[in-house]
């Protein structure tokens, strides 16, 4: 079966993973992946195109991060990766004072009170990708330092790799599920405290 690593230019969809993709003339259509060590081995058609590669690798990568995430997070182990993520992407200067799932948010994917230093997130967010979760909750961390969407609030966020991808993600999820747009640079919104992440 001939093996190749995944080209440069996919590497950004990876977002720093090692993945190897594996052709195979005897699979017809099927697309399946699974975790290898400290690396991701996607196995595809042979005849399938770089940008249907490129496609199926970023999907298969989605759902094992989904299916690896359906172990739900308790509100401490939520608590513990904000404060991981302040560390790496805000200078540790964003710390919140709690940080809990709740039921009650239907219309949004987080929120949070910059005054009372507490961040929440919705439920329905469980089981979606680790990737797309740690962006609310860095995009609610950011909330502690800057209250509105303005351009200083969006490039505390410039520094998470899969920022695009991640509200990709959740404007596709928010479609379908029929939810307001999500804010983004281009449409900032105008600043209140306790702003919603889409």
């Amino acid at each position: 079966m001939p093996r190749r690593r995944v080209p440069a230019a996919s590497e950004d969809v990876c977002a720093g993973q090692s993945v190897e993709v594996r052709r195979s003339a005897r699979r017809s259509r099927t697309v399946s992946a699974y975790r290898e060590g400290d690396r991701t081995v996607v196995l595809i058609p042979e005849r399938m195109s770089a940008a249907e590669e490129k496609r199926w690798v970023a999907l298969m990568l989605d759902k094992l991060a989904a299916q690896e995430s359906r172990q739900v997070l308790g509100d401490e182990d939520l608590a513990e990766r904000a404060a991981d993520l302040s560390a790496r992407y805000l200078g540790a200067e964003a710390v919140p004072r709690s940080v809990r799932w709740v039921t009650n948010q239907n219309t949004r994917w987080g929120s949070c009170t910059p005054a009372e230093g507490t961040i929440r997130l919705s439920h329905r967010l469980q089981g979606m990708p680790e990737y797309v979760v740690d962006y609310v909750l860095l995009h609610e961390l950011a909330h502690l330092l800057v209250a509105d969407h303005g351009p200083h609030f969006w490039r505390l966020l410039d520094g998470y790799p899969r920022t695009e991808r991640a509200r990709g993600y959740l404007e596709g999820a928010a479609g379908a599920a029929g939810l307001p747009h999500i804010p983004g640079p281009r449409t900032a919104e105008d600043g209140r405290p306790g702003r919603r992440t889409g």
